[in-house]
């Protein structure tokens, strides 16, 4: 089990809060957690991640707590070595494809310098076939090229897991289907536990070796 997580938390007041309250145990490298729009699955990858604080509970990540609200432990989430890929991708539009690789191997505020070649950067951009286009910036390239990068950045700094929101959502059928498989190989090679939050069934039927539910905040039996 890689993770585990029992947590609570309440956004809003009166009849507009939500409560999610999420108890789940990862016990296989590829866990897919799925439900309808507003179900909490979202919010569940944030507090994994470090990028929410609960108000309530724990948070394990390989056998060790990153969060407990009991005990006042909140690891950042940069030291929780955990490589995350927004639905919306959150790529610095000011950064090359190359520069955003890389940005999670800079250290202090400074952006990766224009045109520097790292090693891991260039390893993951020849990877995702994007190596060509590294010097551009992401409104230059395509929708599947920028989910390429965000991968990409996600796996440069050698993650413990791989959290990903909705991946592929805003890209066309075809072009889903050739980056599920790209991901798919990474993950054999490499090993790397993913927890993907999705409402696409291919997803599920792809990566779902654990399938978890949630509804209202809540886990689904």
């Amino acid at each position: 089990m890689w993770l585990e997580l029992d947590i609570a938390h309440r956004f809003g007041n009166g009849s507009n809060a939500f409560h999610l309250q999420v108890a789940l145990q990862c016990r296989q490298s590829r866990v897919v957690l799925c439900g309808p729009s507003g179900a909490g699955k979202s919010v569940t990858l944030k507090a994994v991640a470090g990028l929410l604080r609960p108000q309530q509970g724990r948070v394990e990540l390989l056998g060790k707590a990153v969060f407990d609200a009991g005990q006042g432990v909140h690891v950042p989430p940069q030291q929780r070595r955990l490589g995350y890929v927004f639905q919306d991708y959150a790529l610095f539009p000011h950064l090359t494809v190359r520069q955003n690789v890389g940005f999670g191997l800079s250290q202090g505020l400074l952006n990766p310098p224009r045109g520097k070649r790292v090693e891991a950067v260039e390893h993951w951009l020849r990877t995702f076939g994007i190596e060509q286009v590294g010097e551009l910036y992401p409104d230059q390239i395509s929708g599947g090229q920028r989910q390429r990068t965000a991968l990409a950045r996600a796996l440069v700094t050698n993650p413990r897991a791989l959290l990903l929101d909705e991946p592929f959502a805003a890209l066309d059928h075809d072009l889903r289907g050739h980056l599920r498989r790209e991901l798919e190989g990474v993950l054999d090679s490499t090993g790397i536990p993913l927890l993907l939050v999705s409402h696409d069934p291919e997803d599920v039927a792809i990566f779902g070796q654990q399938v978890i539910t949630l509804a209202a905040g809540k886990v689904q039996d």
